[in-house]
């Protein structure tokens, strides 16, 4: 399953957007405002929403200013979340989230529709930074 978020426009470089995703305290600040628990440790997050299991995010992976790649810390849902980030101008940049998954086909039905509101809030949170 993929779920590509909308390209939103950031008033940060790209610089500054990257640093700002590779502290994953900041994270918090861009979930849903009904989040439950947000904890970080190491390079790991966990958070909760209602009517969701826990889901612990790992950083995977980082390519200076321009992605940074999570997944998912079980094997039982595994998914990466990654912000791809543009540099438009000094101070300007877009950010697009890709969420992909690989789950059975019954599991993406009962998913798709909250994962994509997820990624959506996470979008347009970005957005106000």
């Amino acid at each position: 399953m993929n779920i590509e978020g909308t390209k939103v426009t950031v008033q940060k470089s790209a610089e500054a957007l990257f640093v700002y995703f590779t502290d994953l305290k900041n994270f918090e600040s861009i979930m849903p405002e009904n989040i439950q628990k947000f904890e970080v440790d190491g390079d790991s997050f966990l958070f909760g929403l209602p009517g969701m299991p826990e889901i612990r995010l790992v950083l995977k992976e980082k390519t200076a200013f321009s992605s940074i790649i999570l997944g998912a810390a079980s094997s039982k849902l595994p998914f990466t979340l990654a912000a791809n980030i543009t540099e438009v101008s000094e101070n300007v940049s877009e950010v697009a989230l890709q969420f992909d998954g690989e789950f059975n086909a019954m599991m993406s039905m009962m998913i798709k529709k909250p994962l994509t509101k997820f990624v959506d809030t996470l979008t347009e949170n970005i957005a106000k930074l």
